[in-house]
């Protein structure tokens, strides 16, 4: 039997599109403000990919960024998981996609869908890969182009939505216990709550439907609000105590980048002062899966913590899925 060995962040990468969307842009389109989305989300602009980039050259850019911080070669990556909503098409994988835009000719690739957790998802199936010995080194992405399934007509998410990627290489660190632990769940009962109805094998589209947007966005915000913030306050409370630490040992703290009012809610019932969150959404809105892994890109870069510190994740999206990691970094 192969040992167990721990997981560590090595290197990590982001990319956003050149394109700037600002709320005043988006009051030429639809029936909105600039002090209307910002007072409600947070949110003042969000990057917007060209017709010309599909999600994995998002993805690629994100993954080049990374190996050049963690000083790996293309040819060392064992593993490619890319965790988005928006692939290039429903087959072969983006992940694979990815693979021939960064030369990475010795990977297995897979994506994965978990919708705007699907980076920690990704995280935590590249430590099981890493913790029995099967890869040594993984590459595991989060990217998304949601402008690409935003119906633009409807301006209560609309507004919300923009595009990028990030990434990061994992590996195992000697003298590192890198990924403590993490909390994962899902609940499908709620699909309903934030969803995409249309373009699969159960309502594909067609003709008919093509009018009503069935391939687009829906989301009731008032129960996404209430169920994002209970699910991810009660898994960071879940991986802090199962990590066996407090949050007052946390240098920096990166949600999910949605809507303030839940990073502000979160803050609050964990007892945490705001600013010691990471926080980008006023630039970028909701990029889905690239959200958290942009954001700890971000705050890696910007020195929010040093290696040996104690970092705290926590994601929430469609599925409905959440997630939550404490990291050795």
């Amino acid at each position: 039997m192969k040992s167990k060995r721990t997981a560590s962040i090595i290197g990590t990468g982001s990319y956003v599109p050149e394109r700037v969307m600002t709320n005043a842009d988006l009051e030429k389109i639809v029936e909105t403000s600039d002090e209307w989305i910002h007072s409600r989300t947070g949110i003042r602009e969000r990057r917007i990919a060209g017709i010309e980039q599909p999600t994995s050259d998002l993805a690629a850019n994100a993954a080049k960024a990374a190996m050049e911080n963690a000083g790996i070669k293309p040819d060392e990556i064992d593993l490619i998981i890319c965790a988005t909503v928006t692939p290039d098409m429903f087959f072969p994988s983006t992940a694979c996609f990815v693979q021939t835009k960064i030369g990475a000719v010795n990977a297995a690739c897979f994506d994965i869908s978990a919708a705007c957790s699907g980076f920690l998802f990704g995280v935590e199936t590249a430590r099981q890969f890493i913790a029995t010995g099967t890869y040594e080194t993984v590459l595991v992405i989060g990217a998304d182009k949601l402008s690409s399934i935003v119906d633009w007509t409807d301006r209560n998410t609309c507004v919300l939505f923009g595009d990028g990627a990030g990434a990061a290489i994992l590996r195992h660190r000697e003298g590192s216990k890198g990924i403590l632990a993490t909390r994962m769940g899902s609940n499908g009962g709620l699909a309903e709550i934030l969803h995409i109805p249309g373009g699969g094998s159960a309502c594909p589209v067609t003709a008919e439907n093509a009018d009503q947007k069935p391939a687009t966005i829906r989301m009731n915000g008032r129960e996404t609000y209430k169920h994002a913030v209970t699910a991810m306050v009660e898994a960071s409370k879940q991986v802090l105590e199962e990590a066996a630490v407090t949050a007052d040992q946390i240098a920096c703290f990166i949600p999910h980048q949605a809507n303030l009012r839940i990073i502000e809610a979160i803050a609050g019932r964990l007892d945490v002062p705001m600013e010691r969150f990471h926080i980008n959404l006023d630039r970028y809105g909701n990029t889905s899966a690239a959200a958290v892994a942009i954001a700890l890109d971000e705050a890696a870069r910007e020195g929010r913590f040093k290696q040996g510190e104690l970092i705290h994740l926590v994601v929430f999206g469609g599925g409905l899925t959440w997630a939550s990691s404490v990291i050795e970094w």
